[in-house]
């Protein structure tokens, strides 16, 4: 059985890491040989979607299950949908992860089916705008409402690990200048409706 495991490093004594579509590398293990290979997750650093990215890279590779410490909503219905375990609340070192996957000790969590419509309203108003109405605005489409100020977008942050190579160190500025290129699009995109 393979299974791929979040981490924050390319062996098996690397820390699991908390976060799936984030983490630095997946740790794909053959859980009756222990045999490993490390693949680096190029998504963690997207601005958006890694988690469906590092859900698309780790099932490609045939795995039967996910150890980590969390899933993103997305993630997990992506590796939901191809039928792949997922099991959460994992720490550790990545080896200790596995060992607890053999012996059963660890929480496999629900799935997602696709219907259910991550993301949609279902308050008061039933995501149609029929909610109460406390929105103060009184512009009635002349803009004298109240509205705050707009900020970009920001990617969640995670203190990037030092590279320990020059090749790693090339690969995660490259990620960074892709991310800052990003940004700037969406900061020129929002410029441009504004004015």
């Amino acid at each position: 059985m393979k299974v791929a495991v979040s981490s924050t490093g390319p062996d098996l004594d690397a820390t699991v890491s908390p976060r799936f579509g984030r983490c630095p590398y997946f740790v794909i293990v053959e859980t009756a040989t222990m045999g490993y290979e490390a693949i680096i997750n190029n998504s963690a650093n997207n601005a958006s979607g890694a988690g469906i990215a590092a859900a698309q890279e780790v099932a490609s590779r045939g795995i039967d299950a996910v150890l980590t410490g969390r899933f993103g909503p997305n993630a997990s219905q992506v590796l939901s949908q191809v039928g792949i375990k997922m099991l959460t609340g994992v720490g550790g070192t990545v080896r200790q992860a596995v060992e607890a996957y053999k012996n059963g000790g660890l929480n496999e969590a629900p799935s997602i089916p696709a219907s259910q419509g991550l993301g949609y309203g279902r308050g008061m108003g039933g995501g149609r705008g029929a909610g109460g109405g406390r929105g103060i605005g009184r512009g009635m489409g002349r803009g004298m409402g109240l509205q705050a100020p707009y900020t970009a977008p920001q990617p969640a942050y995670e203190a990037p690990l030092a590279p320990t190579s020059p090749d790693e160190a090339k690969e995660m500025l490259k990620r960074h200048l892709t991310d800052l290129e990003t940004q700037l699009k969406e900061v020129k995109k929002r410029l441009e409706e504004i004015i």
